[in-house]
């Protein structure tokens, strides 16, 4: 994406020109007070500075250079005993007036090394570190200042508690890359991904092309059959394959329809197709006064309470185009189905928000209109309609911090909303709201179990209500991942899942043999070198049986994926798709189905002994499961709980009992409270008549 050519950390983390910047003579515009301490006893301190008139872009094209004015030093003495780290972490916070206005903030180690960093469009920037006790600087540079003062805090606060792991099995994944003989399968930076839930085929956007997936489930792993159906003036696009300033596609789960859409402008050249990328039609692209980047397609159900966003046409759902502009963000509503779009309306302005957003997203239920943002007043949040795009209200993520990749928002069955963000510290984090953003609940960071330190690129979907995923590209080690010299680490593409809506996640490694990518990834803009190879964002999308389906491009492939291989900065087109466990849809859930044996009764010594073997005929396993006896309708007994295996069966004696003389009807009955969600409910139940 055409963006800022900045980020969270800069290429300026080279050790030795930071250390350069160190010696400068000290800015005139000198911190006051010029130093704090912190320790478990004093855990906060606040300073000023300015005001600052000159702007510093010197970390735009390298290290920052610092000199009188261009930067503030603040000396911050860190003490704090062994073992605080485990529950603490160091909050330093910058903030200003005007929200125009960008500053971004550094935290230096004794030896001049960066340790964090904050270098986005936020105010306030906002830092979250360690606490080990050293003497820190905490360095403020004047990116945009226009003559405003900055105050500064740093405070030791308590690392936010996360729930317990969740108990649910973890899904399964396998992945598929696009055919070589594509010609721009290697080349499939920032892809979207849809899923046409008429027919079950996937549609993979990256630059020019759209590749169709369609998928045969008769087999495991599944296999997988892909087309390229690209837009092209041959069939039907006259702008298609030829320029684009960024790409973006979407595809309307409940009609089918797929759209393809490049950046010019104002506008976009849009395309879309009603015969899954056979032949393409023409669209306006966009509403008058769109803006000029950061494009995001989107449909859903109208409004109620949209303002003349009645149907001009006979296509049943609203067509959103949103796009960022200089001074603000705009949406334009399609009401034929994304042939027309109305004006642009502002979403928010830059006063709000910084100008980067995710993609547009519908609530299935009632067409709600949802955009989220990185960096709103410090905080994640969402921009809402609720009236077709006529209107829009930003609302926040208070327990959230603002990050370097876009969040991403999914939307349940009946209008509960996952957004799932990176957080100041480069975690991944995920909250609920059931209020349309107005409230957030149960934030939490989804990679502590597997200790993720660093992830980009969210993307999160939603199926019923209850159930969501989130899909991120992440890595287990610390530190700053766009230092392209110092930082090692691997990347890998997890997925959490949630099936008890949002209190717990379970979230697995969907390529634990096979990097995505290995060493830094730049998320700067226009500036970053060959690290950029994976662009700015990836996407998700769940099928018609709610399997969870993630796009995105493999920046490690051939030798580099090997033990020991050497990064060679692919974009190759791969699909990640879910290959077992649960869904997003509980109604294709694979289910345990228990189901007893008529019973057996034999007379041993005046008693009369019952027993039966209970079967799992269904596909899931079957844990605490008990065996009840009922004798003439009375309970006589219930079995002690065992676990029962997809197709194993276990047998059930119970004791013996006295009858008296005549006809006796005896009853087994499997699960007897219905504890064990089952695929058929009705079979549980055997019974027998003795007569003594």
């Amino acid at each position: 994406m055409l963006r800022r050519p900045r980020s969270r950390v800069l290429p300026v983390l080279a050790a030795g020109g930071l250390v350069a910047a160190v010696a400068v003579a000290a800015p005139a515009l000198a911190a006051t007070p010029d130093s704090g301490s912190l320790s478990d006893t004093s855990t906060s301190v606040q300073w000023t500075a300015g005001p600052f008139a000159a702007p510093n872009v010197t970390g735009t094209t390298g290290d920052v250079t610092c000199g009188p004015g261009l930067c503030d030093d603040f000396a911050l003495h860190v003490s704090t005993p062994a073992g605080y780290g485990d529950g603490h972490q160091l909050t330093i916070k910058v903030g200003w007036a005007n929200s125009a206005a960008d500053f971004d903030v550094y935290l230096l180690n004794q030896q001049g090394a960066v340790v964090a960093s904050a270098a986005s469009s936020s105010d306030p920037e906002v830092i979250l570190a360690p606490p080990a006790s050293g003497d820190y600087t905490v360095r403020v540079v004047p990116y945009a200042p226009l003559g405003e003062t900055v105050t500064g805090t740093a405070t030791l606060t308590s690392l936010p508690a996360n729930p317990a792991p969740a108990t649910a099995t973890p899904p399964t994944y396998s992945q598929y890359g696009a055919p070589e003989s594509f010609p721009q399968a290697h080349n499939a930076g920032e892809p979207s991904l849809g899923s046409s839930h008429t027919t079950g085929a996937s549609f993979y956007q990256a630059l020019y092309d759209t590749y169709r997936a369609t998928w045969d489930d008769s087999v495991s792993p599944s296999k997988v059959t892909w087309s390229n159906v690209s837009a092209t003036p041959t069939n039907g696009c006259l702008t298609g394959g030829s320029t684009s300033l960024d790409p973006i596609g979407f595809t309307d789960p409940a009609t089918g329809r797929v759209f393809e859409s490049q950046l010019a402008g104002k506008t976009s050249l849009m395309c879309y197709s009603d015969d899954e990328g056979k032949t393409w039609s023409p669209s306006q692209g966009g509403g008058l006064n769109s803006g000029v980047d950061h494009q995001t397609v989107g449909g859903g159900p109208y409004s109620p309470n949209g303002i003349g966003a009645l149907p001009t046409s006979s296509y049943k759902n609203a067509v959103y185009y949103c796009s960022q502009d200089i001074a603000d963000a705009n949406c334009a509503a399609s009401h034929d189905g994304g042939v027309t779009f109305g004006p642009a309306v502002p979403m928010y302005s830059l006063l709000d928000c910084g100008g980067l957003h995710g993609h547009v997203k519908v609530a299935p239920d009632d067409g709600t209109v949802y955009v989220p943002n990185k960096s709103c007043g410090g905080n994640q949040a969402v921009a809402v309609s609720e009236d077709g795009g006529t209107t829009w209200a930003v609302r926040k993520n208070p327990a959230s911090t603002a990050g370097d990749s876009d969040p991403s928002v999914g939307i349940g069955a009946k209008g509960t909303v996952y957004m799932g963000y990176q957080a100041a510290d480069g975690t991944p984090r995920v909250a609920v709201s059931r209020d349309k953003g107005k409230t957030w609940t149960d934030d939490q960071n989804v990679g502590a179990s597997l200790g993720i330190h660093n992830v980009v690129f969210p993307a999160v979907v939603a199926g019923d209500d209850d159930r969501a995923s989130f899909a991120f590209i992440g890595t287990t080690t610390a530190g700053n991942y766009q230092d392209a010299t110092g930082f090692k680490g691997d990347w890998h593409l997890y997925v959490s899942t949630t099936y008890d809506g949002g209190k717990s996640w379970v979230t697995v490694d969907t390529t634990p043999s096979d990097p995505v990518q290995r060493g830094s990834i730049c998320t700067g803009g226009t500036t970053c070198g060959n690290d950029r190879n994976l662009l700015d964002f990836m996407d998700a999308t769940v099928d018609k049986t709610g399997r969870v389906q993630v796009g995105y491009a493999d920046g490690c492939t051939g030798a580099c994926a090997q033990p020991g291989g050497a990064q060679n900065f692919d974009a190759y087109a791969t699909i990640a798709r879910q290959q077992s466990g649960n869904t997003l849809y509980a109604a294709y859930d694979a289910l345990p189905n228990l189901t007893p044996a008529t019973p057996a009764v034999t007379k041993s010594g005046g008693l009369y002994v019952a027993s039966t073997k209970v079967a799992n005929n269904g596909k899931a396993a079957a844990r605490g499961v008990t065996t009840r006896l009922l004798v003439d309708g009375i309970n006589v007994g219930t079995s002690a709980p065992v676990d029962l295996a997809a197709g194993a069966s276990s047998t059930v004696t119970f004791p013996g009992v006295r009858l008296a003389k005549g006809t006796h009807t005896v009853v087994v009955v499997a699960d007897p409270t219905n504890s064990v969600k089952e695929s058929d409910e009705g079979d549980n139940q055997r019974q027998t008549q003795v007569t003594r």
